[in-house]
This record gives structure tokens, C-alpha cells and sequence, in this order.
């Protein structure tokens, strides 16, 4: 494929900034910030495309914030909403189609169409060829985000773009910070593009048929255990000498049929998925706050998501002890009165159908 040229003005263009905002605005639009745009839209566009047009947008000052997530510190790094992140959406709406085109079926994060689930099905469609899926080797990178290098990164995406201008703007966000600032909208792609050249080593060169990255956490699968803890020493030369990335000391390699893989939230066997233990435990702890305190949208909210994850992991034993006539009334009640439409409803069909009909499936725990 030919690398794109003639980018930036669609960059630029006034219309692709009004979406832009639009994109950017989702879920934002009480913030004091959104509204100030609203209410002059059209001055603050123009501000921006003349900064584009001039070349004089420099990306703001982060504001750094640290946080524990699931039991690891992570650095946050927050812009302001105008222009930066607006502009980052501007840019990925033109290029990210481009970048894309240089992934394999494969890789699942951030790609329109794919996403956990489709990763899900991908694994368990894997995972049927038991003779040759008997062992796993599971890696991920140390750091993986903050150690990204920023040279090798331009350096990949001028393979699919050579437009100066939209590359001028690139290198501005990339330089802004070392390595890819987690929060940044531009983040994701740009850490999925990275390894995109990886991905077609693994395919192409080391034919490896049974791998699934999501980010930057990969599995392997195989019938041969040595030739995964080879594959390992191998992979670990690669990104070391190519990306300047190095490989977590914890990598296993271990027999599906005894412990299961442990990816993308689920626990994968040969015959059956279940969700993996702290999700089933964060869903029970939601479980409890809707039956003794008085329920709040975002408890309702926050079921809601778990059961797309019981729900695609065999968890209707969970569902059917856990949606007892209490939560069905105290839900029913509180949607009612609130104006709302009963999300739970869905549930609660889910439920019956499997009582009536009796397909329960594994058991999860």
C-alpha cells in the first residue's frame, strides 16, 4: 500500500472539527468547559482551524495525576478538553483508518468492529483445535505505554504516511511527552500501531496460527511447550533490538486443560469460558449495595456492564441466584419513579428463560 499524502487539510477541514467536538463531547456535555464551547462554536472552531492553518497549536501542559487501578499505579495524563482533545479526534478520524490498514485479523483493542468480545470468540474458536492448542504461553511488556520510543514510532508511522504537515503535527503530540501518555485519545492507537509490525513477524515469519494481542497483553498457543519457551526467547530479542521494549519476567507457559487462560477478563478451557474471579467478586459487591442501600443510576449502571461480561462467560447460574425478587421490585420502583426505562428488564428475561427452559450452563466457580 502507498504511504497517504494531501491529509492535513482534511484535517483542518471545518466540518471535520465540528465532529470532532461532537465525538470528543459524548458523555461531557454538563462540563463547564463543553458548554462554554456551545454555546460560541463556531469562534472556537475557527480558532483552531487557524492555529492548524498557521501551524501554531502546541500541545497544552499535562496535568499528571497517579492512581491505583486494580492493585497498580498508574499515571493519568489529562489535557484540556479545547483544543487538545478535540484535535486529537480531528486527526485520528482522518489517520487512524490509515494505521489500521497495517494490523493483522488478530489484534482486537481499539479497532471499530472488534473489541473484547470479538477477542472472546476469536480464543474459543482457537481452542477447539485441542491436538494442536495443549499449551499456552502468555506474555506482556514491562511498562509497555511510558516505554514506547518515540523516534521508532515516528519512524513506523511514516511507513503509512507522508504528508509533511499531518506528520509535523504527529511528531508535536508524540514529542509532547516520553512514551505514550495514558489518557491521551491518541494514546491507544498510536501503542496498537507500534506493535503492528510485531504482529506480521509473528504471522508471517514465525507462522505462528494461534495468536491474540489485545494491547499489550498476547497469548500463544501450541502443541509443543518447548517450542513456546523458545518462541519466548525469540520474541524477547525482537522487541528488544526493533522496539526497544522488554517482556515482563512473569511470562508463563502452562497446559490449558490444568488452570485455563487468564485473558481479557475470562478464564478460557478447550469446552467452556467463565469470567475470571475479581469480576464475579466486584459484581456480588454491587449486588449487595443495590439490596441494603438505596439505589443510585449508576448502581443500575454499573450491573449493567457486568452482565455483558456474565453474560458472554456462561454466567446465568450467577445471574439466577443473584436477581432475586427484592432487586427486581427495589429496581422496578426506582425506575418508575426516576422516569426511567428498566435496563434490568433484560436481565430478568435471561433469568426466566434459563429457569423455564432449564439451559444452565457450567457452573462458574
Amino acid at each position: 500500500m502507498k504511504r497517504k499524502n494531501n491529509l492535513y487539510n482534511k484535517i483542518l477541514n471545518t466540518n471535520n472539527l465540528i465532529f470532532a467536538h461532537s465525538r470528543a463531547s459524548k458523555g461531557k456535555l454538563e462540563y463547564t468547559e463543553v458548554k462554554k464551547i456551545n454555546e460560541n462554536l463556531n469562534k472556537y472552531i475557527f480558532e483552531l482551524n487557524k492555529s492548524l492553518i498557521n501551524k501554531s497549536h502546541k500541545t497544552s501542559n499535562y496535568k499528571i495525576d497517579t492512581r491505583i487501578e486494580r492493585g497498580k499505579e498508574r499515571v493519568i495524563y489529562k489535557l484540556p478538553y479545547f483544543s487538545d482533545r478535540v484535535l486529537h479526534h480531528a486527526l485520528l478520524q482522518v489517520v487512524q483508518p490509515i494505521l489500521e490498514t497495517a494490523y493483522i485479523k488478530d489484534t482486537y483493542q481499539s479497532i471499530k468492529g472488534r473489541g473484547i468480545h470479538k477477542a472472546k470468540k476469536r480464543v474459543e474458536s482457537f481452542l477447539e483445535d485441542r491436538e494442536n492448542t495443549v499449551y499456552c504461553l502468555k506474555i506482556d511488556i514491562k511498562k509497555y505505554y511510558p516505554n514506547v520510543n518515540n523516534e521508532i514510532l515516528k519512524s513506523l508511522i511514516r511507513k503509512k504516511i507522508k504528508c509533511k504537515d499531518t506528520l509535523f503535527l504527529i511528531d508535536e503530540i508524540i514529542d509532547s511527552t516520553e512514551g505514550l501518555p495514558i489518557g491521551n485519545y491518541t494514546s491507544q492507537t498510536f501503542g496498537n500501531f507500534y506493535l503492528s509490525y510485531f504482529d506480521h513477524w509473528i504471522k508471517e515469519d514465525r507462522k505462528i496460527k494461534y495468536y491474540v494481542r489485545y494491547a499489550d497483553d498476547m497469548i500463544f498457543l501450541h502443541r509443543d511447550k518447548d517450542f513456546l519457551h523458545k518462541l519466548n526467547e525469540e520474541m524477547q530479542q525482537y522487541l528488544l533490538e526493533n522496539l526497544k521494549l522488554t517482556l515482563k519476567e512473569n511470562h508463563q507457559v502452562f497446559e490449558i486443560k490444568s488452570r485455563g487462560i487468564d485473558f481479557l477478563g475470562f478464564k478460557f478451557y478447550h469446552t467452556y469460558t467463565l469470567i475470571r474471579g475479581s469480576i464475579k467478586k466486584a459484581y456480588l459487591k454491587k449486588i449487595r449495595e443495590i439490596t441494603k442501600n438505596r439505589i443510585k443510576k449508576e448502581h443500575i449502571n454499573s450491573i449493567m456492564s457486568y452482565y455483558g461480561w456474565l453474560k458472554a462467560g456462561n454466567g446465568y447460574n450467577l445471574l439466577r441466584s443473584t436477581i432475586s425478587d427484592k432487586i427486581s421490585c427495589r429496581v422496578e420502583y426506582f425506575c418508575k419513579k426516576s422516569g426511567l426505562k428498566n435496563p434490568f428488564r433484560k436481565i430478568f428475561i435471561s433469568v426466566k428463560k434459563v429457569n423455564r427452559f432449564g439451559r444452565f450452563q457450567p457452573t462458574l466457580f
